[in-house]
């Protein structure tokens, strides 16, 4: 799906739920979610879920700047691997323990998986947004995680392309299309600020990825 699709898809019947799924990094994973992962995953999926849990826990209550850079650390090192060839759908969002399970994901199981580890951290959703970007050195659509400290200011990217945390006025190979979380959608310009347009509504990914969410918190299917 190429850019303009992707942001039709956005803007056409979009605004995310508010997001169900709540949890804290002291719940994120029980033992009977470990064994399912194991069961259908293998051994060293169920370990590297545990990873994950087992860091949350680690930085929970820990400085911001170190909350980022581990959480973004952490899922940089998966394979990127297109949603057609992965889960063989031509759109998929995995949910956080499905793309550390199945041993990567795309551009955007990465940044869903770190906003949900920043949302598990305690960190607010107004902090926090899924943008969608124009990756200028490829010329493909792409998605990033941004960190606004406030609400008007420019925000940190965290991208599985460029690996470092840096401003988003200091990623000039990326063009902000929109942004948006589970509050809202947001036209991304000036640097990933930009005016709200929505506010309510429905997207089918989301609604689909939270509800498997909740699934899986709830040990379910």
């Amino acid at each position: 799906m190429n850019l303009k699709n992707r942001c039709t898809v956005l803007f056409t019947g979009v605004i995310l739920l508010s997001i169900a799924w709540q949890s804290n990094a002291n719940n994120l994973v029980d033992k009977t979610t470990i064994k399912k992962v194991q069961k259908i995953y293998g051994t060293q999926a169920s370990q590297d879920v545990a990873a994950w849990n087992d860091l949350l826990q680690e930085l929970e209550g820990q400085d911001i700047q170190q909350q980022l850079s581990r959480v973004n650390n952490f899922f940089n090192r998966q394979k990127f691997v297109d949603d057609i060839e992965h889960w063989n759908k031509e759109d998929y969002w995995a949910t956080p323990i499905e793309f550390i399970a199945s041993g990567g994901g795309d551009c955007e199981d990465f940044s869903i998986a770190k906003y949900f580890s920043m949302r598990a951290l305690g960190v607010p959703a107004i902090k926090l947004r899924l943008m969608y970007v124009k990756a200028l050195d490829y010329n493909m659509a792409h998605m990033v995680l941004a960190y606004y400290e406030e609400p008007n200011v420019i925000p940190l990217v965290l991208d599985n392309l460029n690996k470092n945390i840096l401003p988003a006025n200091k990623r000039d190979d990326l063009q902000p299309v929109y942004s948006f979380n589970g509050e809202g959608l947001w036209a991304a310009k000036e640097q990933g600020r930009g005016k709200q347009l929505q506010d309510g509504g429905n997207n089918s990914l989301w609604k689909d990825l939270t509800n498997r969410m909740n699934m899986e918190k709830n040990n379910e299917g």
